[in-house]
């Protein structure tokens, strides 16, 4: 998935951008709320990881709802993108605002980063209306929580970027997405992106589960066959 994270805490956004990026997510992280409302009316993320407490631009100091007004923001605008408010503030009144903005999860500091990501799944799952976490297309199935895939009941092992995109591919089926979709799903900022690389991923896939399980639209992307 391609993550948002707005973070002020230089420390915590390291940290948690590389734990996210070994899970296999595309992480892209800001600082301050000019630039997070900048980025999110100029690109797509599939969710947002949002501090509370931020400054309003680089220089000035954190104000307590900075990220409170990121989300009514968004929110004002229309925007469905899922939100976890990520924030030390745990005082009762505290939570029930940022629920009440449109956050759809709230985790208070510090945590666990198994369950920042087990709230993450459980977001998604709820924002594609699914009951399971697993993710079933015919003969194929991956499931985020394990990081396993089987394919006719067998298991098969990927590696991380190509179990992304196995699993951008499942989440939308029968969806065409072009290889600059893909790449939206393996690279953040600033992270070198070889001209092929969709393409080595793909042929990887195919190896492993077959060449009739992902076909591709010549001049436009990659999908999945019918199940």
């Amino acid at each position: 998935m391609r993550l948002l994270l707005v973070e002020d805490d230089r420390m915590i956004g390291e940290s948690l951008r590389q734990a996210l990026r070994l899970e296999g997510h595309a992480v892209d992280w800001v600082y301050d709320s000019a630039a997070a409302k900048a980025t999110l009316g100029s690109e797509r993320f599939d969710l947002l990881l949002l501090d509370l407490g931020l400054p309003d631009a680089p220089g000035q100091p954190a104000r307590p709802d900075g990220g409170l007004q990121v989300l009514q923001h968004l929110r004002g605008r229309g925007e469905t993108t899922p939100v976890i408010v990520l924030t030390a503030r745990d005082a009762l009144g505290d939570r029930v605002a940022g629920l009440d903005a449109g956050a759809d999860d709230y985790l208070v500091k510090p945590f666990e980063l198994d369950e920042l990501l087990a709230r993450i799944r459980a977001v998604m799952r709820r924002h594609g209306g699914r009951a399971s976490t697993a993710l079933v297309h015919g003969a194929l199935k991956l499931d985020p929580a394990t990081r396993e895939v089987s394919y006719q009941g067998q298991p098969v092992l990927l590696s991380a970027r190509e179990f992304a995109v196995l699993e951008a591919l499942m989440q939308r089926p029968g969806a065409v997405l072009s290889r600059a979709q893909l790449e939206d799903r393996l690279y953040g900022w600033g992270e070198a992106v070889e001209s092929n690389a969709v393409s080595v991923y793909v042929h990887q896939l195919r190896k492993k589960l077959g060449p009739e399980v992902i076909q591709s639209m010549r001049g436009v992307g990659y999908f999945l066959s019918r199940a």
